[in-house]
């Protein structure tokens, strides 16, 4: 079978309402420990307690599997910023505080899934790397706005609003390549750590 172990249907099948969090837990952690190409269907079959014809039931090859873990992943971070946000004051520097603390809140503790999300979206490929893309974007333009709000209410002195808001974005994703619960930072304290850091990209003023 090729890299992508496709079976003859390309694109995911309906649920009809049956749980697939043991097939997605399954599998966000072999991305997460052999990579895309080290994990094989059979092993997260295996692993979810699943048959290999049903689990390409509902994920007809690799590719589409990946894409489900990592719209799920998307999912989840969307619904963590969002509910953050909604408890943050309209300041720009707020705002910006809370979207930054809730994104590494949760890189911390869907440790797995952000490490799937930053290192094997790139096996993504045409209409699937395009579905991903769409909803990234939706989460880069929430914080992109937060940035441009900031510039315009004079809250932050950057002018580099897109690629500022590129590198907050990287900083918060890139937090499983080094956090360690055993470590000496906290979660709460690597949270804002990291938030100060964004404000500082973003140029903010003190005061």
């Amino acid at each position: 079978m090729s890299s992508s172990e496709s079976s003859p249907s390309s694109t995911v099948r309906r649920t009809g309402g049956v749980n697939l969090e043991p097939i997605m837990s399954a599998a966000e952690q072999a991305f997460a420990e052999q990579g895309f190409y080290g994990a094989s269907m059979r092993t997260i079959a295996r692993s979810a307690g699943t048959s290999l014809s049903n689990l390409y039931n509902y994920f007809p090859s690799k590719d589409d599997l990946l894409l489900g873990v990592l719209e799920r992943a998307n999912g989840m971070l969307e619904t963590r910023i969002a509910g953050a946000l909604a408890g943050a004051g309209p300041a720009a520097t707020e705002r910006l505080r809370a979207a930054v603390k809730a994104y590494v809140g949760f890189s911390v503790d869907h440790r797995q899934a952000a490490v799937v999300a930053l290192s094997e979206f790139r096996y993504l490929h045409g209409d699937r790397r395009a579905q991903l893309v769409e909803a990234r974007d939706r989460t880069q333009a929430i914080f992109q706005k937060i940035t441009r709000d900031g510039m315009a209410s004079g809250e932050f002195s950057t002018r580099l609003e897109r690629d500022a808001t590129r590198a907050v974005l990287l900083l918060c994703a890139t937090v499983p390549n080094w956090y360690r619960a055993s470590g000496e930072l906290t979660r709460e304290k690597v949270a804002e750590m990291q938030a100060d850091f964004a404000l500082a990209i973003v140029g903010a003023r003190r005061g």
